[in-house]
């Protein structure tokens, strides 16, 4: 296949990616503030759409993690091998969506890079130190949010202590729109820069760009199509999100979102990837814990806690195989 065209396939599968992204990750953003019934399902989408798309505006500096720390020389790295990392991380994204598994795009994302580069190169081109920074950050922020998601459940309790529930409901359900809405900026600001990352790999390996630079039309394209993504739903997995762990009350939305929507955007601030999916659920198993430990569904948590577990290792399996394939057809 020529090499204009294989770029084109990148790109649109990047792009592919970034739709896929924002319809799995809606639950993110919206799960609490729709199972409290403080905004209606479609208004929450719409919202969640446009303010997706301006946080994935604001920075690159996690593109660049992703595109620059993942490999040792992008040189040494094919449009095809990006072509099965990312097709690798789109059927594992889709089958967990279509099973109402709250796994995470990133993982899904990081391990296509490494199981593609590892069959077709070699293990020796991937950069570990790169790669145990952006493991271990999406390690650590779900622990991160779980313990500031308690405290600042605890704090929020302490300082509402002397109002009653009526009151409380009605005033931190309208608070819940403005959590949401920083909820769904940082989502933006730090899941849709994944994909830049990814395809200004691919111009940079195909030696179409000369820096690890985010061009303007890519910022534009996966903020879009990740917005896109976003306005289409999300509904399955919402449904795990916004009730399945603990039963949400809309002081318990508001300070889930709130802490959700700090923990991803210092992530952001400091170019680091982390899982939207995990910071959420994480956050919303401190803030249960909070109120009691034995109110937290923790079967529903270990059968989350396992697919983030076996994520990057099965799409590094899938994307190794994919490329397999594309290999042999290229040699037909």
């Amino acid at each position: 296949m020529p090499e204009h065209w294989l770029i084109w396939a990148v790109v649109i599968l990047a792009v592919l990616f970034d739709y896929i992204n924002g319809f799995h990750d809606t639950a993110n953003a919206i799960a609490t503030s729709v199972s409290t019934r403080a905004i209606t399902p479609s208004r929450a989408i719409l919202m969640a759409a446009g303010l997706n798309f301006l946080g994935a505006m604001v920075s690159t500096g996690v593109a660049k993690t992703i595109g620059g720390d993942l490999v040792l020389d992008p040189a040494q790295i094919s449009l095809e091998v990006i072509i099965a990392a990312l097709i690798g991380s789109i059927v594992w994204n889709i089958l967990t969506w279509y099973y109402r598994i709250p796994s995470s795009s990133s993982h899904s994302l990081i391990g296509g890079v490494i199981g593609a580069v590892s069959i077709s190169v070699g293990p020796a081109a991937l950069s570990y130190q790169g790669i145990g920074k952006i493991i271990l950050s999406l390690i650590l922020s779900p622990a991160v949010a779980l313990v500031t998601g308690y405290f600042v459940m605890i704090g929020i309790l302490w300082i509402v202590r002397n109002y009653s529930p009526v009151d409380l409901n009605r005033h931190f359900r309208r608070m819940q729109i403005a959590s949401a809405s920083l909820m769904a900026f940082s989502h933006g600001s730090n899941d849709a820069q994944k994909a830049m990352g990814i395809i200004a790999l691919a111009l940079l390996s195909g030696g179409y760009i000369e820096t690890m630079e985010i061009p303007v039309w890519v910022k534009l394209a996966c903020a879009t199509s990740m917005a896109l993504g976003t306005s289409a739903g999300g509904w399955r997995i919402i449904s795990t999100m916004g009730t399945k762990i603990f039963k949400l009350e809309s002081i318990n939305g508001f300070a889930a979102d709130l802490n959700s929507s700090i923990v991803i955007f210092t992530a952001t601030l400091l170019h680091l990837p982390v899982s939207t999916t995990h910071v959420v659920s994480g956050s919303i198993m401190g803030i249960g814990s909070a109120k009691r430990v034995r109110a937290v569904h923790w079967g529903v948590a270990r059968s989350m806690l396992v697919a983030w577990v076996v994520t990057i290792p099965l799409s590094a399996v899938l994307a190794a195989f994919i490329f397999m394939c594309i290999n042999a057809l290229a040699h037909l």
